[in-house]
């Protein structure tokens, strides 16, 4: 059947399912080297709608899913990523709010990702939307997940268990004080883009929201990734805003883009990554080579964890 694939090219689905048959297999030879310390990952963008989420937990599938270990922190009170990750988030359930506000620990509220056991998540519930105004007259506001990650690397190095490649953080679509929480902790920063009208609107207040966090409260925070959503190659308009994005951020931009796809956004109804749901999929096959990407990159000068 698969030979049959790649000799039937002769229609633009035959020869999209033999390129698709082709980038899996290569995907599925390329292991993943494990980074020399753990990456801190903060995903952030202001604006709604731009595959923030999404991104979050299929890069996360992604790296789980070639060997690596991975934590994604939701820090959204929307709860899409522990959603899409299979994560227990019903009110009542312990999550980031009781680390962020009453002091828990990560360890107390972590769950196992279903389809990947080397991918861990912590929670978010409805709790967490009153944490912005809680977290106004706390000690330390700005650096409450900071110490709980950093006491969560100690604890995993004394309990003997492996050690995270990955951390990634899930923000909310604002630039509140959990979004500076998450920059806090983070030592780089990855901004999804999505390949519309509008696209760069509001970067400008993103990256100095990143600049002041570098010089006020982390100065290991650097913005090392840009990842292109919802491209659509048939259009124009898509490729003139990545040229735009790759002429204003070449270093940042990654050569891979996520494509529009159906199956993208049908696998968080499913409680999955586009990764499991349907791993055969453009969509699929797009975030791993994405994930490979950021992989090969090297960890920002600075980080030190």
């Amino acid at each position: 059947m698969q030979d049959h694939i790649d000799a039937d090219q002769s229609t633009p689905l035959a020869a999209e399912l033999a390129q698709n048959a082709r980038r899996r297999r290569r995907l599925d030879k390329s292991a993943l080297p494990s980074p020399p310390r753990t990456r801190i990952i903060t995903v952030a963008n202001q604006k709604g709608g731009v595959g923030k989420t999404t991104s979050t937990v299929n890069l996360a599938a992604a790296l789980a899913k070639a060997g690596l270990h991975v934590l994604v922190i939701d820090a959204d009170p929307q709860g899409n990523a522990s959603t899409a990750l299979g994560a227990d988030h019903r009110s009542g359930t312990p999550s980031m709010y009781d680390v962020l506000i009453e002091g828990d620990t990560l360890a107390s509220v972590l769950q196992t990702c279903p389809q990947f056991p080397s991918l861990v998540v912590a929670p978010a519930t409805l709790d967490l939307s009153g944490a912005e105004i809680e977290l106004v007259n706390m000690v330390s506001r700005e650096t409450r997940l900071r110490r709980a990650i950093e006491d969560y690397i100690i604890h995993r190095n004394e309990a003997g268990l492996t050690r995270l490649d990955y951390i990634l953080i899930d923000c909310p679509p604002s630039l509140g004080l959990l979004t500076v929480n998450a920059f806090t902790a983070g030592d780089e920063v990855l901004i999804p883009i999505q390949c519309e009208y509008y696209a760069l609107e509001g970067l400008s207040q993103l990256i100095k929201t990143v600049e002041l966090i570098r010089e006020h409260l982390n100065p290991h925070l650097q913005l090392s990734t840009i990842l292109l959503t919802m491209y659509d190659q048939r259009t124009n308009l898509a490729r003139q805003v990545a040229d735009e994005v790759r002429e204003h951020f070449p270093r940042q931009t990654l050569a891979t883009a996520i494509p529009r796809s159906v199956r993208v956004s049908e696998a968080p109804s499913h409680a999955q990554t586009v990764i499991s749901y349907e791993p055969s999929s453009s969509g699929a096959l797009a975030y791993r080579e994405a994930a490979q990407e950021i992989n090969q990159r090297a960890q920002p000068a600075g980080a030190t964890r």
